[in-house]
């Protein structure tokens, strides 16, 4: 317990880091995973490619790699921002290539008649997508949305090499203190069971209360 209280203060650090990146990627990846399933299954071509190459290149490029690009690649180009909002876009953009395949499943299980009825009734695409088969679609991809962000959660560990404050980042100043290297991760692990839990019992509520019934 020494190694929690008496360094409590840089734990919870590390924690709060970990819950913004955490907090603000997700809105990213759903944001942007949203738009590239739209863009999936829209009937312009050129938007279809676009939404193709952005999940093909994403989802077959290691998190750090992408990592490396963002935070020292965009500054050669004039991009100077913290880096705290480079690891978030990092995060976010990798993620939001599986949130747009999870949501892109769920279009396919409503079924064809349900947009060929709104669009009988007038409606555009977006307003058939926004209105009639996405609200149904997310209905069926709860858990693997959840579960997508939990992936996300852990795999903001990664920002600690490129100097954000996250939560398993802790471990090199306390490992230089002399603290057990063994109790350091212990709690560091419990840090982020608790994220992570938490993000389960957020989607097992949704799920509950709007999934689909089986």
């Amino acid at each position: 317990m020494d190694v929690l209280t008496e360094n409590f203060s840089l734990y919870g650090k590390g924690f709060l880091g970990t819950v913004e990146l955490t907090v603000y990627a997700s809105l990213v990846a759903l944001v942007l995973g949203f738009l590239m399933a739209s863009f999936r299954v829209a009937p312009v071509g050129s938007f279809r490619v676009f939404g193709t190459v952005w999940v093909t290149i994403l989802r077959n490029t290691p998190l750090t790699l992408l990592f490396f690009a963002v935070l020292l690649g965009l500054p050669r180009f004039g991009l100077v921002l913290p880096f705290q909002l480079f690891a978030v876009l990092a995060l976010g953009c990798y993620t939001s290539a599986f949130i747009c395949e999870a949501l892109r499943s769920g279009i396919n299980t409503v079924p064809k008649g349900q947009g060929e009825a709104a669009r009988s009734l007038g409606m555009s695409f977006g307003q058939t997508l926004g209105t009639v088969v996405l609200p149904q679609a997310f209905r069926s991809v709860i858990p693997p949305i959840g579960s997508t962000l939990i992936a996300l959660a852990k795999n903001s560990a990664i920002a600690g090499a490129f100097s954000v404050t996250e939560l398993l980042g802790t471990y090199k100043t306390l490992n230089e203190l002399g603290y057990s290297i063994i109790w350091t991760f212990v709690w560091i692990a419990v840090g982020y069971l608790i994220i992570t839990l938490s993000i389960s019992a957020l989607f097992n509520v949704l799920e509950k209360r709007y999934g689909v019934a089986r």
